[in-house]
């Protein structure tokens, strides 16, 4: 299969596009805001209740309404428990938990993640392992629920380890000088298996430091090793082993204790080169690198610090690269599938690329999209071309008749998903998203390019699925008068009018100090010649001042990427 990446509703992904037994590891990290209060289990949010003044209601991105009322009605119909689409198990936890916790977020929460791990675990293979990522306090309500999926199915599947993830070295902002409790500074990751036949690598090979630290010496063969010969006698405190005190090759036992292998084993190291007699008579003990496996690990992960440096995108909940190499090394081999149905910024996309692994990810927004897409065409530059045409968009508009489909999407999610689309597939991710609630001020994005080498100049877009007109382009103007921006770009549906296109004329051009070439203040681009490959072209842009490193200063370059 090739590499994919959708564009939409997970839920309505795992359901219609990806086979059952198809998917070799599943890692997610859903939504979960952990900087809210989520203290009061009976969240009755908009009743009289007393409840509500006993604690502070949980908040969070989902809410108790017609996406959450279908989502039950969905898990308790008779008809999808006959069809063996839920288990028992799930059904009754579920309607004990419409009793406990009555209709609030945190049910709509639970709702939401009911039906998307159900279809994850459908499209799991029969060795397929499963990581949930999740925020402590809401982690036993998950682990009910995954349990009653992955442990109640009758083949077999099981729950393996909660592991705890110290992401902060601190106590983090919540400390108990400042919230009156212990500071949180850990993630929890549920892992859960299929069945019995789930493939597991249980060891970590060391960092390349790590390994030149410990295989300090080279062999005549040029074989690194380090000297272990501090293991070959027993200690006295394993206590007397009759069976391993013996004479071999000269050498006898130096205590009762005797020695670590059985002559059989010790031979056989000594015929594979592990065990040395030198020249001035003593035995050594080599550990070979080639040989070497890696070191188990626990479930406690207090060595992988948060993503740090180059690798940080600016993503809010950006998990470490090396997180993610941990889970896919041990729970996948190379040409594997690993699937991420909330791929975010798209760390598990690039990791699994990188460790040559098939990738499926799925994400509900375009800016995600768009920064996975442009993440790996940072990593891989000299490969993209090959690269892109090998990976299958889906969602994505690739033509006026899907474009429009996009824009008519009307829910509280998707809104102002056309909108991201044109301003960061025009943009070729140059342009940041204007993410500001309510009123825009008319701008939906914003784009910097250099004018010298202590100014950045700015461009700001707007983006009409429709009925743009001549006093469009006058109050865009406006707009960037306002905003103090060069220029200003409208990304239409419509073609532009005779009248439109006068008013560009009538707002002038801007000429670039060092640059000879000037402007439309005012630029209009069309879907259709977006889809059609047209893209920004501002001067001493991003892409241009990689290029023009005698421009301007760290800072500001800094500024535009």
């Amino acid at each position: 299969m090739s590499n994919q990446l959708f564009y939409g509703d997970n839920l309505n992904v795992l359901r219609n596009k990806i086979p059952s037994d198809s998917v070799d590891l599943c890692y997610i990290d859903p939504p979960f805001n952990s900087k809210r209060n989520y203290f009061q289990i009976y969240n009755n949010i908009g009743t009289d209740s007393g409840d509500k003044a006993q604690a502070q209601a949980f908040m969070d991105t989902w809410e108790w309404g017609d996406e959450a009322i279908s989502g039950l009605s969905y898990i308790t119909n008779l008809d999808n428990l006959n069809n063996n689409k839920f288990t028992p198990q799930t059904v009754a936890l579920i309607k004990g938990l419409e009793q406990v916790l009555g209709y609030g977020d945190l049910f709509a929460y639970l709702v939401h993640m009911t039906l998307r791990v159900v279809e994850i675990h459908r499209v799991l293979k029969p060795t397929g392992s499963f990581y949930l990522h999740c925020d402590p306090t809401a982690s036993h309500y998950l682990k009910l629920i995954l349990d009653s999926i992955f442990c109640a199915d009758g083949n077999g599947g099981q729950f393996l380890n909660e592991i705890i993830w110290k992401r902060l070295q601190g106590a983090g902002k919540g400390s108990q000088h400042t919230k009156r409790k212990f500071g949180a500074n850990t993630d929890t990751i549920l892992f859960y298996a299929k069945s019995s036949a789930y493939q597991f690598n249980p060891h970590r090979q060391l960092a390349d430091d790590e390994l030149n630290e410990k295989f300090n010496k080279i062999d005549e063969n040029g074989n690194k090793y380090y000297d272990d010969s501090a293991h070959i006698y027993r200690s006295m405190g394993l206590g007397v082993r009759p069976n391993l005190c013996y004479e071999w090759r000269g050498f006898k036992n130096k205590t009762p204790a005797g020695w670590v292998l059985s002559q059989e084993r010790l031979e056989e190291e000594y015929q594979k080169g592990n065990f040395i007699i030198k020249k001035n008579g003593k035995l050594e003990r080599r550990k070979y690198l080639k040989d070497f496996e890696g070191v188990n690990i626990s479930n406690f992960w207090e060595d992988i610090l948060p993503a740090q440096g180059k690798e940080k995108l600016g993503y809010p909940t950006q998990k470490p690269e090396p997180l993610l190499e941990r889970i896919i090394q041990a729970s996948s081999k190379k040409g594997d599938v690993v699937l991420d149905a909330y791929c975010g910024c798209g760390t598990t996309v690039a990791v699994a690329h990188r460790l040559k692994r098939k990738w499926i990810g799925i994400d509900i927004t375009y800016q995600s999209i768009s920064l996975i897409l442009f993440r790996l065409k940072k990593q891989y530059p000299k490969q993209w071309a090959k690269l892109e045409s090998s990976i299958k968009l889906d969602g994505i508009p690739k033509d006026k008749e899907s474009a429009i489909a996009l824009a008519n999407r009307k829910d509280d999610k998707t809104r102002k998903e056309f909108e991201k689309w044109a301003v960061l597939t025009y943009s070729d991710n140059q342009a940041r998203i204007n993410d500001k609630k309510g009123a825009d001020g008319g701008v939906d994005g914003i784009a910097y390019f250099m004018i010298d080498a202590n100014t950045n100049g700015k461009a700001i877009f707007q983006v009409k699925s429709g009925g743009a007109n001549r006093a469009t382009i006058a109050t865009l103007n406006s707009d960037r008068q306002r905003e103090n921006a060069e220029f200003s770009i409208l990304i239409t549906m419509d073609k532009p009018t005779k009248a439109m296109l006068l008013e560009v004329q009538a707002a002038g051009k801007y000429k670039h100090p060092l640059l000879n070439r000037e402007d439309d203040r005012i630029q209009i681009v069309t879907v259709q010649e977006m889809l059609d490959g047209m893209r920004l072209n501002l001067p001493m842009s991003r892409d241009m001042v990689k290029s023009a490193q005698a421009v301007g200063d760290a800072d500001s370059q800094e500024e535009l990427i």
